[in-house]
C-alpha cells in the first residue's frame, strides 16, 4: 500500500513574491520520476519577473530593516520557522516525495528535520558574531565592521530540494540579508510551502522570494541583476563556471559554489569487517540512486582484499528493488526524468567501448516505462582516461580500481578535475592522516562515507568542485561583506 496517493496532494505553484503565490504563464512541465506522470506545468520566470522580485526585495529590505534589527530579533523569527517546518513536517515530506526522488520515509526521517535544524542552527549564528577592533596607535581606533550585502541570489539543484534550499537560505537570512532564490524547474513546489511557512514564522513579506523558471533564462537574469550583491549555487561544474563569468561581469559579486564531484573511497586491507565496509561504499554510491554531488563513485581497493569487497558489494547491491516516492517501502528512488537517465547509459557505454566490463548493472530497471530507475552498476578494468572515471555520471556507478601501496592508493585518489569529497577505510591512524593531509578535497571522511547532523561542519570543494563553504561558521560569515574604519581621537 502506498503511504499517500499522489493524485491527491496540492501543490503550491508559481513564484513567491512579496508574501505571495504570483501565477505567471505556465509553459514548464513537471514530470513525476516515479512514474513519469505530468504533475502539471510551473511559470518560466521573465526578466521582468525577475526585476519585480529582486526589487521587491530590496525594497522590503530597506523597509522591514531585517538588516539592521536586533540580531537576536532574526533569531527568533527563524526559529519559529523551524518549528513551522516540525509542525507541517508530513505535509512538507508528502511534497518533497511527490515530485523528487527522495523516498518519503527518508524525507520524514531525515529531510524534514534536517532542514529544521539547519535552520535552527544559522539563527543561533545571528549574535554570535561580530566586528574586530584592530590594534592601532594609541590615539586611534581601527575597526573591521561585517554588513549585510542586501539581496543574495540562490540557485538550487533538484537532488535534496528542500534540504539544499535550507543550506542557501539560513544563512543569508540569519545574516541579515533578503534572498531571492531559484529552484529547479524539475523540483519546484515544496519550496513554495517551505516560504509560505517563513513569512507565517514573521519573516517580512518580500525578504524572501521565489522565481519559477530554467537556469539559462531565470537563473541568469537573477545572476546579472544589478541589485544582486552575492550569488550562491551548487549545481554542476559547467554551469557554476558560466555563473562565475556572468558575475565577473555583471557587478563583479562575490560567489558560492559547490559544484561537481567523483569522489573516491580508498579502502586498504587493514580496514576490518569486509561486510562492514561494503556497507559503507554501497550507502557513498547509491544514496539517492547516485544523484548527489558528494557521491563516492569511485572505489579504489588494495589488491589483497579486492575481489572479497567487490563480492560484498554485488551481493548488497543485488537485493536492491525499485519504487515510487511514495511506497514507505521504498530504498531505492528514481532518476530524476528520462534525460538523466539515457545520459547515465551512455557514459557507461562510452566506458565499455573504452575497455571497461560490467560486473554488475549497467542497464535501467524494468517498469514498463512507469519511472525512471538505473540499476546500481559496478565498472572493472577502468583506468583514469575511461569516462566513468573522468565524468561525474550523477547516477549509481561505481568504477573499481586496484592499487598495491599507499603511493599508488593516494595518486589513484587525485582527481585532476574534482575535489568535493573522499572516503578513506583503514584502522592505521598514521595513514589515515597521511591520506587526510595529502589528498585534495574539501571533505575527508575516514572510516565512514557521508555528511552527519553536524552543522558546525562546512561543506565545499577543492579545484572544480567549487568555491566557499555551505553550512559551517564559513557559510555565516561568507554573507557579509567587511568595511574598514579608522578613528583618530
Amino acid at each position: 500500500m502506498p503511504d499517500f496517493d499522489p493524485d491527491q496532494i496540492a501543490l503550491p505553484s508559481g513564484h513567491f513574491i512579496d508574501g505571495r503565490i504570483v501565477a505567471g504563464a505556465s509553459d514548464i512541465e513537471v514530470i513525476r520520476p516515479s512514474d513519469a506522470w505530468l504533475m502539471g506545468v510551473i511559470p518560466d520566470a521573465s526578466d521582468s519577473v525577475v526585476d519585480e522580485a529582486v526589487e521587491n526585495a530590496h525594497r522590503n529590505w530597506r523597509a522591514s530593516k531585517w538588516g539592521t534589527c536586533a540580531p537576536r530579533e532574526r533569531a527568533r523569527v527563524l526559529l519559529r520557522w523551524a518549528d513551522l517546518i516540525d509542525a507541517h513536517a508530513d505535509e512538507l515530506a508528502r511534497l518533497e516525495a511527490v515530485g523528487s526522488t527522495r523516498p518519503i520515509g527518508e524525507a520524514r526521517a531525515f529531510d524534514i528535520p534536517f532542514t529544521a535544524e539547519c535552520i535552527r542552527f544559522f539563527a543561533e549564528c545571528a549574535d554570535k558574531f561580530g566586528g574586530d577592533t584592530i590594534p592601532t596607535r594609541h590615539d586611534s581606533l581601527g575597526m573591521v565592521l561585517p554588513e549585510p550585502y542586501g539581496v543574495v541570489a540562490a540557485i538550487a539543484p533538484w537532488n535534496f530540494p528542500l534540504t539544499m534550499a535550507s543550506w542557501k537560505c539560513a544563512p543569508v537570512l540569519a545574516a541579515g540579508n533578503a534572498m531571492v532564490l531559484k529552484p529547479s524547474e524539475l523540483t519546484p513546489h515544496s519550496i513554495v510551502r517551505f516560504a509560505q511557512l517563513a513569512v507565517e514564522a514573521g519573516l517580512p513579506a518580500g525578504i524572501f522570494n521565489i522565481v519559477q523558471g530554467r537556469g539559462q533564462g531565470a537563473g541568469a537574469a537573477l545572476v546579472r541583476h544589478p541589485l544582486i550583491g552575492k550569488v550562491s549555487f551548487t549545481g554542476s561544474t559547467r554551469t557554476g563556471a558560466s555563473i562565475m563569468s556572468e558575475a565577473a561581469q555583471f557587478g563583479t559579486k562575490p560567489v558560492t559554489l559547490e559544484l561537481g564531484g567523483k569522489s573516491p573511497q580508498v579502502v586498504f586491507d587493514d580496514a576490518g569487517d569486509i561486510d562492514e565496509v561494503a556497507q559503507r561504499i554501497v550507502r557513498g554510491f547509491t544514496s539517492n540512486a547516485g544523484q548527489a554531488c558528494v557521491s563516492g563513485t569511485r572505489l579504489i581497493v588494495q589488491r589483497g582484499i579486492a575481489e572479497r569487497v567487490v563480492d560484498a558489494v554485488i551481493a548488497r547491491i543485488a537485493t536492491f528493488e525499485p519504487g515510487p516516492t511514495w511506497m514507505a517501502s521504498t530504498r531505492f528512488p528514481p532518476i530524476i526524468n528520462a534525460l538523466q537517465a539515457t545520459r547515465i547509459h551512455q557514459a557507461m557505454r562510452d566506458s565499455i567501448d573504452e575497455g571497461a566490463s560490467v560486473l554488475c548493472g549497467g542497464e535501467c530497471f524494468d517498469t514498463a516505462g512507469k519511472g525512471f530507475f538505473y540499476r546500481p552498476t559496478l565498472l572493472a578494468n577502468v583506468t583514469s582516461a575511461s569516462r566513468a572515471v573522468r565524468e561525474e555520471i550523477f547516477g549509481p556507478v561505481l568504477t573499481v580500481q586496484t592499487f598495491d601501496d599507499e603511493e599508488e592508493a593516494l595518486a589513484l585518489a587525485d582527481h585532476p578535475t574534482y575535489g568535493l569529497a573522499a572516503g578513506v577505510h583503514t584502522r592505521d591512524i598514521g595513514r589515515a592522516l597521511r591520506a587526510m593531509r595529502r589528498i585534495q578535497a574539501g571533505t575527508v571522511w575516514v572510516n565512514r562515507f557521508g555528511r552527519t547532523w553536524d552543522f558546525m561542519m562546512p561543506t565545499g570543494g577543492f579545484k572544480g568542485s567549487g568555491i566557499g563553504k555551505d553550512l559551517g561558521r564559513q557559510a555565516f560569515e561568507a554573507n557579509f561583506r567587511y568595511k574598514a574604519v579608522l578613528i583618530d581621537f
